[in-house]
């Protein structure tokens, strides 16, 4: 089949399905989507809120529980405790199908009688405070990670120890404002690294140990501005430095660093031992296109979050641990196999369509929510195996022909993700705002929803340090935070200073220097006479970096001739 221009349902561009995406819907049996790949990034993160938390009861036990939830919103939240319990049975909340109504009409019916969770968190220890995070032991306010330990406030974080606000980082140990990495030691206020140890102010290096504001080396020490010292000459220039970071100059130094960085090139991609991939922040991916922030992932497309062995998944966001043909998805994995249009579905769960919070080994589910290791339901409705069986084309074809419309007028046949306005969340909660910002009038007019921010009292003094920002920003300032044990124990450890800033804002200061999830063509601007080429190069390639962006953007050939 040859690739073919649509226009997209929502903001009217074209995009191009291409022959491959064609061979993958009609593999996954959906047809090809309506919206265009931006548009439906959008929409799925619309239904994820990962950080914004409230004090509310448990609607089933009355206990004060954190959730993402609002305490005056419709639908029901039961702590962890009572959620993960036999104190209430799933199933409860089933009902026949209505061949009379939308399948989005009666999912969203579903949707607000169907107990949730105050925060996704399994199989952890000593945890509680975690959220959509998995297999972690002694971590507080871990979001988006699994298979940690003593690890606080940091974001996407896998099989890592002791750090402390870092985001995107794997198998690190003692690391700290560090943002993407991997295999590195004590490391800290770094960006893009691995394989570094007992290293300060890094960008894009490999291999490095006792180096301090560095750019593009590769296996060296005793480095300060990317130039060499003796041993002795780096070990008093780094204690004046320590002593700097210690008296909270970090400011200062951050933008000395950054300053420096601006007269090195980048490279067009942050993409490393791997095949055939275009996208950001890819390490061991295989054929995978358009994606951003994965590793050890294989056929993937208009991933965010494809990891540890996802492969086959396309449009997806947060799927890995052996997750294997995914569709329009969100927080799936360990082991599913075959999930279409779904969020949170882990464990083992095989042959999901339109469902939600599914766990331990659920197949052959359509329409559900909560359902633990359950087989053949319908709108969480238990049916025998020929009755599913039956009942599931039937379905299909009615959801073709009596689709749903949305406030907008968007039209939700068989084969689109849920609609934005089933969301939980208002549009400025959720990660939607993050990546693709709106102001509320222009949220209202594209039909999400909006929370006004409320008026927090907090009083500043004894063990609450008032924030830098005085909630005067847009990143969701808790104006006053507290600084736990392990938290002071590791600043005392690692000779730091206090923040002075409170962990949301702290988050969203990171996550600034991330690219966007989009990408542009573009063409190498080295100058430079290289082996193969004399003049400007003429290589192009798909990048990150925006045309307007500052930094001076090479190709693979030409970054690699200047990194040392």
């Amino acid at each position: 089949m040859n690739s073919e221009t649509k226009q997209c349902q929502n903001c009217k561009k074209d995009f191009v399905v291409e022959p491959d995406d064609f061979a993958f819907y009609e593999k996954m049996k959906v047809p090809p989507p309506t919206w265009c790949p931006d548009c439906r990034l959008q929409r799925r993160l619309s239904f994820r809120n990962e950080r914004v938390l409230y004090h509310r009861p448990c609607d089933l036990c009355g206990k004060g529980v954190i959730s993402v939830y609002h305490p005056k919103g419709e639908n029901v939240v039961y702590c962890q405790q009572c959620w993960w319990s036999d104190k209430w049975d799933p199933l409860s909340y089933g009902r026949e199908y209505d061949f009379s109504k939308p399948f989005f009409e009666q999912y969203k019916a579903l949707s607000k009688a169907v107990p949730r969770v105050s925060l996704i968190n399994s199989n952890s220890v000593n945890s509680e405070y975690t959220h959509l995070a998995a297999d972690n032991k002694d971590c507080y306010m871990l979001i988006e990670s699994s298979n940690n330990e003593r690890c606080n406030h940091c974001y996407w974080m896998q099989k890592s120890k002791d750090c402390l606000d870092c985001a995107f980082v794997n198998d690190s140990e003692l690391c700290y404002e560090v943002f993407v990495a991997w295999n590195c030691y004590k490391l800290f206020f770094s960006k893009e690294c691995r394989d570094c140890t007992d290293s300060y102010f890094l960008r894009d290096c490999i291999g490095l140990s006792n180096c301090y504001s560095c750019v593009g080396l590769r296996n060296k020490q005793y480095h300060i501005f990317n130039k060499p010292y003796s041993k002795e000459e780096y070990s008093k220039i780094l204690e004046e430095k320590r002593e700097q970071i210690k008296q909270g100059n970090v400011d200062v130094l951050s933008k000395e660093f950054k300053d420096l960085a601006l007269k090195y090139t980048n490279k067009y991609a942050y993409i490393q031992k791997s095949v055939r991939s275009t996208g950001n922040y890819l390490l061991n991916a295989k054929d995978c296109i358009c994606c951003f922030h994965g590793y050890d992932a294989e056929n993937c497309k208009y991933g965010y979050h494809v990891w540890r062995n996802s492969k086959d998944n396309m449009d997806v966001c947060t799927v890995g641990r052996d997750a294997e043909m995914v569709y329009e998805s969100s927080n799936t994995g360990i082991g599913v196999y075959n999930v279409k249009f779904g969020m949170q579905n882990w464990g083992d769960s095989s042959d999901i369509i339109y469902s939600e919070s599914l766990q331990g080994g659920s197949t052959n589910i359509f329409g559900c929510i909560a359902l633990r290791n359950k087989n053949y339901c319908i709108l969480n409705k238990q049916y025998a195996k020929e009755e599913y069986q039956d009942l599931i084309p039937k379905i299909i074809e009615h959801m073709k022909k009596m689709p749903y419309a949305d406030n907008q007028g968007h039209v939700y046949a068989y084969g689109e993700f849920f609609p934005s306005e089933l969301s939980l969340f208002p549009y400025n909660e959720t990660s939607a705002f993050d990546h693709f910002p709106l102001t509320k009038e222009q949220a209202l007019a594209l039909g999400f929803k909006w929370k006004d921010q409320e008026e927090k009292n907090v009083t500043i003094g004894g063990d609450i340090i008032e924030c830098a920002h005085r909630g005067k920003c847009t990143d969701h300032c808790t104006i006053g935070f507290k600084v736990i044990k392990a938290e002071l124990d590791f600043y005392k450890k690692m000779e730091l200073p206090i923040p002075k800033l409170c962990p949301n804002c702290r988050h969203y200061e990171r996550l600034k220097q991330r690219n966007p999830l989009k990408l542009w063509h573009r063409q190498c601007m080295c100058d430079k006479n290289h082996p193969h080429h004399s003049g400007k190069c003429s290589n192009e390639f798909e990048t990150s970096y925006a045309p307007d962006r500052p930094e001076i953007v090479y190709c693979e050939q030409c970054y690699q001739q200047e990194v040392a």
